[in-house]
This record gives structure tokens, sequence and C-alpha cells, in this order.
């Protein structure tokens, strides 16, 4: 880039000075202020996306190796899967060859027929109720409420006989 110092500042100054005149100088400097800034923010927005491209690139390829390994890992474990349960049948075989002939009743593999679910009841009607802990008695005696009451009603029944609004 263009290497401006002090001196070569001043010297444009001064000559600005000269050709434009004092009275056009302080617009054209503001002028020349708002075009520099409009042209660093359009560099510095340029330079962000180039940046979001250079990341989207890195994260797809950073997609890739992941589902590569993946596909690895989900190919070896099927492999060792099927050798296992491979082995485990042909070893099952053979220990259960001598076994075809023993016992006509059955009994060796019997397994027992499995219960059935539980069959779907409904709730008692009062199931929402909440129950205390706090016998019913024990709250009647110490005079603890067991139905909530507006503010009114309350004032309604605790009035003296014959005295009205």
């Amino acid at each position: 880039m263009i290497d401006f110092g002090f001196d070569k500042i001043a010297l444009i100054g001064a000559v600005a000075l000269i050709v434009i005149g004092p009275e056009k100088l302080p617009k054209l400097a503001r002028t020349v202020g708002h075009l520099f800034g409009k042209a660093q923010r359009y560099v510095a927005d340029v330079k962000a996306e180039v940046n979001r491209s250079i990341e989207l690139d890195e994260l797809k390829k950073m997609k890739t190796d992941f589902e590569d390994a993946a596909r690895n890992v989900q190919q070896t474990v099927k492999s060792e899967v099927d050798s296992a349960s491979a082995a485990f049948n042909s070893e099952w075989h053979s220990a259960t060859a001598g076994l075809e002939g023993i016992g006509s009743d059955n009994s060796i593999g019997y397994t027992p027929p499995a219960p059935p679910p539980p069959s779907y009841s409904r709730p008692k009607k009062n199931w929402r109720i909440k129950r205390g802990a706090m016998p019913q008695w024990y709250k009647q005696r110490h005079g603890i409420r067991g139905k909530a009451q507006s503010g009114a009603a309350r004032v309604a029944r605790f009035r003296p006989p014959g005295m009205t609004r």
C-alpha cells in the first residue's frame, strides 16, 4: 500500500487548501471521510464473506471425514457382530447336536407361556380428591377449615342474626 508519512499528508493538505479554498475544504474533507469509511466497511464485508466461505468449506470437509469415520465404525461393528453370531451359532449347534433324541416329552426346551398383561381398570370416581394425612375428626375438633370459602361468604356466615347490610 502507499506509504503516507506526516510530511506527505501535510503537503497534500496545503495543496488542497490552496486549490480548493478554505470555504469548501471542510465539506470536501467530510465527504472524503465518508467515502473512506464506506470503502473500509466494504473491504471488511468482503473479508468476512471470504472467511465464512473458507470456514464453510472446512466444515463440509470435516463433515465428510466424520461421516466416513462413522461408516467405517459401523462396518467394523457389523462385521464383528456377524462373526460373533456365526461362531455362537456353530458352537450352539455342535453343543445341542447330541440332545435331539433325548426325552420324548420335550421337557428340555420347554418355556412356560408368558402371563397375560393386566387388564385396564378405570380409576375410582374420587381419584382426584387429595387425601391429607390429618384425620377428619381432628380437623373438625380443632376448627380447621375443610372447604375453601370466599371472604364475603365467611362474613355472611359469621354475621350475627338480625344484622343486615
